[in-house]
């Protein structure tokens, strides 16, 4: 469970007003000390994070945020900060102090959580303090809210049954092979070992897609490109071939049209994303003129070298073939650029480090702006020429 990556949890914000007892709940909820606890307003100031397994759901990850309504000194940058986790998550918990109740306010924050369609549970926090008429006026405002006490142990296990019972509902992440392949069919994963790969220990993408195929029942053939064609004369019945992207021109000759071929990062575009909307973005490509604007997003952070591929090999190629000085800015991280007016396309990694909640919140935040985005599986195979035989395995 401890080596769940967070991509793979379920992302749950904690979000209320300043002083509404958001880091006592994550307390009691993980039942240590983890956040700083006091009455001063804005105690928290950067995100306190928590992973955890919520018994029976499965591993989670809480994340303690600074608080609405801020008014100090640096509250703008904390709320700046909350949003951002709020588009990362993929379900909140918003915390209110029963004795303190603006209805306003509460109608002010819920709508962001609305306009990023993250599900959410409101909980009203210090029961022990409220009388019936008070907890009755809080009811009659708003509908379905759950009555707390983080100093009742009883309390907080009811808490988390609601919660449970509502995490239940969500949809799960999609299968990263399932509908492409079959129960007991033979997938090969070629995995190409240079300088970008760490040593002793497989990348997360290739982990993740060997794991699905285990969970599916799936059989995998693990191999380098340097033993693929020997491996193509000793197996029968391949169904798929899954290649890193930047052997992509490299595998689709040695494959030779003999089996359908995809990437690691087109899979996971489809299980991220909305794939149609990223095989747009390759639209754009063709339109780019001398000194357009390209930023490449990914959600890792590493050492780089000569053979990095977001930040080395599609430059280079994509320059080589639209024979124009492109600029590129470069993002890593989880964060997102605020300002994208002055791109012309975002190219994003195969986001294996987010999750799927926050990959639609940033193709649709490019999208409101008028900016297409596409990914970096798709372009590689677009610039190698093999776009539509690598994205045909998925129709």
């Amino acid at each position: 469970m401890q080596n769940t990556p967070n991509s793979n949890r379920v992302n749950i914000v904690i979000v209320g007003a300043v002083n509404s007892g958001k880091s006592s709940l994550l307390n009691s909820i993980v039942e240590q000390n983890i956040a700083i606890v006091s009455s001063e307003e804005g105690t928290t100031t950067d995100s306190v994070k928590k992973a955890m397994e919520l018994i029976p759901f499965g591993p989670v990850l809480f994340i303690d945020t600074a608080g609405f309504n801020d008014n100090s000194k640096l509250g703008n940058l904390r709320i700046e900060k909350t949003i951002n986790e709020i588009k990362k998550s993929d379900f909140a918990i918003y915390v209110i102090d029963g004795n303190n109740f603006i209805e306003s306010e509460y109608q002010e924050n819920i709508s962001i959580l609305k306009k990023y369609s993250l599900p959410y549970l409101i909980v009203v926090n210090k029961e022990e303090l409220l009388s019936e008429e008070k907890k009755n006026e809080i009811k009659s405002k708003i509908n379905n809210c759950l009555f707390i006490s983080t100093k009742n142990r009883d309390s907080i296990l009811n808490f988390k049954k609601s919660l449970i019972e509502k995490l239940n509902i969500l949809e799960e992440e999609p299968s990263l092979l399932k509908g492409i392949v079959e129960y007991g069919d033979k997938i090969v994963l070629v995995v190409p070992i240079d300088s970008e790969a760490p040593k002793g220990r497989l990348i997360l993408p290739q982990v993740q897609i060997l794991r699905d195929a285990l969970d599916n029942g799936i059989k995998s053939i693990v191999c380098r490109d340097t033993e693929l064609e020997e491996v193509l004369k000793e197996e029968k019945n391949i169904k798929l071939v899954i290649t890193d992207s930047q052997a992509f021109k490299n595998v689709d000759k040695i494959v030779d049209n003999r089996y359908p071929l995809t990437s690691f990062s087109i899979l996971f575009a489809r299980q991220k994303g909305e794939i149609d909307k990223l095989i747009e973005g390759i639209e754009v490509i063709k339109t780019l003129k001398e000194n357009s604007n390209v930023l490449i997003a990914e959600t890792c952070t590493h050492n780089t070298s000569h053979e990095d591929i977001g930040r080395v090999k599609i430059p280079t190629l994509l320059q080589k073939k639209l024979n124009k000085k492109i600029n590129f800015t470069f993002s890593a991280g989880k964060d997102f650029p605020e300002d994208l007016s002055k791109y012309d396309l975002v190219i994003h990694c195969g986001g294996c480090m987010i999750t799927r909640k926050n990959m639609e919140n940033r193709i649709k935040f490019c999208n409101e702006k008028n900016l297409k985005v596409t990914n970096y599986g798709l372009v590689l195979a677009y610039l190698s020429g093999i776009l539509e035989k690598a994205i045909e395995p998925l129709k």
